[in-house]
């Protein structure tokens, strides 16, 4: 649907440019573009991510653990008797952390370890000259 001379003149004259259509070369150089962005995500800028075991608060609310509030939107975790701030919450301890902390209450109980019974070398002596065992 082209526009006939006197339309494009009178356009001309009101100070709108007819639009010219982009050669072959710059329609694939936009296309590309566009694709790029699509690809990379662009246009919306993509939401901050929440932690894992977190959300966002559907609405206000006071944290169990602190007694202070939080708003509508913020981000939120399971607390001993609720949800609350992520500071509340009590830290997940790693499993070389759970294993000395099982460690350290067995030796204050007062459990020995097998490399910690008492020695039965005679002092000055070597192994092969041990007391006899009763």
């Amino acid at each position: 649907m082209g526009q006939t001379p006197a339309q494009k003149a009178a356009k001309a004259a009101r100070g709108q440019q007819p639009k010219k259509r982009p050669g072959k070369a710059q329609r694939e150089a936009i296309k590309r573009a566009q694709a790029a962005k699509k690809k990379a995500g662009g246009g919306k800028p993509a939401a901050k991510a929440v932690p894992r075991g977190s959300t966002r608060a559907a609405y206000g609310g006071t944290c169990p653990a602190c007694l202070k509030e939080y708003g509508k939107g913020e981000v939120i975790t399971k607390v001993a008797v609720g949800w609350g701030h992520p500071g509340c919450a009590p830290r997940k301890l790693s499993a070389a952390e759970r294993e000395f902390a099982r460690n350290k209450a067995r030796i204050e109980a007062g459990e020995t370890f097998r490399g910690q019974k008492p020695s039965d070398w005679r002092l000055g002596s070597s192994p092969s000259s041990t007391r006899p065992t009763r």
